[in-house]
């Protein structure tokens, strides 16, 4: 028999006053304001001869709150509107819809300039509060000063947007869905989002000049001289002669050295060149934490370099049209229960897989191990679906388009609430915890000395966590 004797004596009645909920996300609205991202979005929206009664950067600024805070839909800015003893004035929703109808395309690039500027200074934050920005690591070893940008573009269900109505742009898509299909690059090292583009659902995973555009306004958002050693690593769905050759002009800018690590298409020269391949030619893989696994067996697995056997096959050099400082690597592994395989992978009890890569020297098992850790993109799409990017607003693709903007907005204001703000395990929590545990607390604002004090519950378990956010939230200089 369960015990119901807690409820007892509980009643409800709406009549509480100086109470506040959602009060963590007050920090993030902060950190907008005081790094100069909201003053930015303001010069950026701002038109000529029109001086709306809300600000359109505070506008975008509060639908970015309001998202990393799991706002879902424009009406859920209520959750800041009704508390304007915390919040102040905040737009309504038509008014919000109208800040969002004005990001065309030219402003959209004015808020990418913006977002760029106010980025230089929140990783010197970074940098003075840690002493650099986080490192990416590989195999338990990390890649040092390497910015590390990352492409996702698949047709897996993790990109492609279901839209559940008739909206602009909306088509259908390879996996039987009607949709939008997003291409994104994503920061590995601070998980931030740096560039999106929503197409239609239609769009093909390997197009080049998505990815070159995409890939572009990635690398203009990370600040300098981390822009100076760059690493772009993509599914196999990079694998075009066009993007190889894009990100290998880069090393032309003096000063910069951009090394790309890409899935390859296993085709019938790769198949081929792999028939040529000796026992004795395959070398150990690293697992997760850099020790190397067995050559056989049920967990066995292996990488060789394919590059020489494809430049110097019999029918001539079978990368003739790719660039010379090209490589081909070439993994081996035992191929899991349903795993689609080809011929000769059907035939040999091996599953391959291929990576390109212009990074000389290095051992293969860390190139291969480094290519690997592209599956990381993934938790940072499942984020990023998590604020904001699994649902859009409206039918028309402009709009929505602008709502992407915003979602990219929030998920960098969470990502610089636990670079700036957090310590130890909170500072690695994901978005829905992150929520559960600091942005939707309550507490109580009170009056005195002509002062608003925010008062937390002393029995709340992350009391301490939030005031010490808020105080440097404070603490940042604003701008």
């Amino acid at each position: 028999m369960h015990d119901s004797a807690w409820s007892k004596d509980l009643t409800v009645e709406v009549a509480g006053h100086g109470v506040v909920s959602h009060t963590g996300s007050a920090v993030l609205r902060l950190i907008a304001d005081n790094t100069g991202l909201t003053a930015g979005l303001s010069r950026a929206l701002a038109r000529r001869g029109f001086a709306p009664v809300h600000d359109r950067g505070r506008v975008l600024t509060d639908l970015g709150v309001c998202i990393a805070d799991g706002g879902r839909v424009l009406s859920d800015l209520a959750a800041l509107r009704d508390q304007p003893e915390l919040y102040g004035p905040v737009a309504s929703d038509p008014t919000a819809w109208r800040t969002l109808d004005a990001v065309g395309e030219r402003e959209r690039g004015y808020i990418a300039a913006a977002r760029a500027k106010t980025r230089r200074r929140v990783w010197a934050l970074i940098s003075d509060r840690h002493g650099r920005i986080p490192l990416s690591k590989v195999a338990d070893v990390d890649l040092g000063k390497t910015v590390v940008i990352r492409l996702d573009a698949t047709i897996q269900d993790a990109t492609i947007q279901i839209a559940h109505s008739d909206k602009e742009g909306a088509a259908g898509t390879v996996k039987g869905t009607y949709g939008h299909h997003r291409l994104a690059a994503w920061c590995d090292n601070t998980g931030e989002a740096l560039a999106l583009l929503l197409r239609p659902g239609n769009a093909g995973s390997n197009t080049a000049a998505d990815h070159i555009a995409v890939l572009t306004e990635a690398i203009a958002q990370v600040p300098d001289p981390h822009r100076r050693d760059l690493l772009i690593t993509v599914d196999g769905a990079g694998a075009t002669l066009d993007l190889i050759g894009h990100i290998t002009t880069l090393n032309t800018v003096h000063g910069r050295r951009v090394h790309y690590s890409v899935g390859f298409d296993l085709d019938a020269r790769a198949r081929a060149a792999i028939g040529h391949v000796r026992e004795r030619d395959w070398q150990h893989v690293s697992d997760r934490d850099g020790e190397p696994r067995p050559l056989d067996g049920e967990h066995g697995a292996g990488v060789m370099e394919l590059t020489g056997l494809l430049r110097t096959s019999h029918g001539g050099d079978e990368l003739e049209n790719w660039p010379p400082d090209m490589r081909i690597l070439c993994r081996r592994e035992r191929p899991s229960a349903g795993a689609q395989l080809c011929a000769l992978e059907e035939a040999d009890g091996w599953r391959y897989q291929l990576v390109a890569t212009n990074t000389p020297g290095r051992q293969l098992d860390f190139l291969e191990a480094r290519h690997r850790a592209h599956a990381r993109v993934e938790d940072r799409v499942r984020c990023g679906k998590a604020t904001g990017l699994d649902h859009l607003p409206s039918t028309l693709m402009a709009i929505n388009a602008a709502w992407c903007v915003a979602a990219m907005i929030a998920t960098d204001l969470l990502c610089w609430f636990r670079l700036l703000c957090l310590d130890d395990s909170s500072a690695q929590a994901e978005p829905k915890t992150l929520r559960y545990r600091l942005l939707h607390t309550a507490a109580r604002i009170v009056r005195g000395q002509r002062k608003r004090k925010i008062k937390i519950p002393e029995t709340w378990p992350w009391a301490a966590d939030l005031a010490t956010a808020f105080g440097l939230a404070f603490a940042l200089t604003p701008i």
